[in-house]
């Protein structure tokens, strides 16, 4: 039997980073839990103040496939490199064109630094691109291959 779970950042600001990683993940806002029409209504009837009501986010697959992503603001910041990091798998495969793969890459890390990421570095392999590390808009890591 398999346990369900979902990734949790830890982070600053948790509306930006759900921001971000809807682009990067093509992942959509999560509904408010079942019983409730707002988040709004499930945080007052559980008596979070309101001054609180942006310290987390929930993202999901719109397909209800892949696991949710969910950000919750802590008081500390990042002081480590990651130890666990997400590969965003766009190239199509080592199996095609380098060049292609490349492309596909390129594009995509793009995308994501217009969204408000940044390029760690380039890994290259024989004389081509293989991935691409970048960082989120908090500086955790990952992986565009």
């Amino acid at each position: 039997m398999t346990t369900r779970w979902s990734l949790t950042f830890d982070c600053h600001d948790a509306e930006a980073m759900a921001r971000f990683w809807t682009v990067a993940l093509g992942y959509q806002d999560s509904p408010p839990p079942e019983g409730w029409v707002t988040w709004e209504a499930w945080l007052e009837h559980f008596g979070v103040p309101e001054e609180e009501w942006g310290d987390g986010a929930s993202l999901q697959d719109p397909h209800g496939v892949l696991p949710k992503i969910s950000f919750l603001k802590v008081p500390e910041p990042k002081t480590a490199k990651n130890r666990l990091h997400i590969d965003l798998q766009v190239s199509g495969g080592r199996h095609l064109d380098a060049d292609k793969r490349t492309e596909r890459i390129e594009e995509f890390a793009a995308l994501l630094v217009e969204a408000g990421g940044s390029v760690a570095y380039r890994s290259m392999q024989d004389d081509h691109l293989d991935h691409i590390t970048m960082a989120d808009p908090e500086g955790n890591e990952f992986c565009v291959v």
